[in-house]
């Protein structure tokens, strides 16, 4: 069975049940005390950055990005247990997803802002905060429906995009944000052809993006509810 410990290549290395433990916990930790704030300070840049090169993967399978991986049952590393992931970039470069059903807690937008020395005024509501995958914790991203466009935001498919946090937390503290946004910290990363190796062996499975699932549906109920939509693929 390959490396299922879903990293990029310089991090790719099977943890594990204790140490996968360990990661979920110190993720939880670091959003409890908001010390990823230094994230949301981070240039939209750090997103194109972070995402593997535009150049198409020609050598293999068409781009998979704007599906959902589904975590196959057999997956039991406790930070993919069940989980589900929206691929938002996936080239011969490698691939880059977040996990829409891990949430860690749901905080007051005014308050996040405040915590990161950013003016509050006039922001309400909150948002959902999740953990987007064991890469590179500290970096923030705003999944959203693509509605919202801003000059660097990753748009995946026209109908979801990504947009780093900064850009994205005050417009929809200010009712100026997408109609649908979830805030992640980290990152599931992928080395070139691994995910392709990892489909090759079952390691998941995928069906085509869907934004109630993404955005609305129960996240306990998230993976049961994609593995009923499941298609083959082509």
């Amino acid at each position: 069975m390959p490396c299922t410990f879903h990293r990029t290549a310089r991090s790719c290395r099977r943890g594990d049940a204790r140490r996968g433990r360990l990661i979920v916990l110190a993720l939880k930790t670091c959003l409890r005390f908001f010390c990823a704030a230094v994230a949301v300070a981070l240039p939209a840049s750090l997103i194109h950055a972070a995402l593997p090169a535009e150049t198409p993967d020609v050598s293999g399978p068409s781009s998979l990005a704007g599906q959902l991986l589904i975590a196959a049952p057999e997956l039991r590393e406790p930070i993919f247990d069940h989980a589900v992931i929206l691929l938002a970039k996936h080239s011969r470069e490698g691939a880059l997803g977040i996990i829409i059903n891990r949430q860690a807690a749901t905080a007051p937008i005014a308050g996040l802002l405040k915590a990161f020395g950013e003016d509050a005024s006039g922001v309400t509501d909150s948002v959902r905060v999740f953990i987007g995958g064991p890469v590179d914790p500290a970096i923030g991203f705003v999944l959203h429906s693509a509605d919202y466009q801003r000059p660097h935001t990753l748009d995946i498919d026209g109908q979801v995009a990504l947009t780093a946090a900064a850009e994205a937390l005050r417009d929809i503290g200010l009712g100026k944000g997408p109609q649908k946004s979830l805030l992640a910290f980290g990152y599931a990363g992928w080395a070139p052809s691994q995910l392709d190796d990892e489909l090759a062996h079952g390691v998941w499975l995928t069906v085509s993006e869907d934004l109630q699932l993404v955005f609305d549906d129960d996240r306990a109920n998230v993976w049961a509810d994609a593995l009923e939509r499941r298609k083959p693929l082509r």
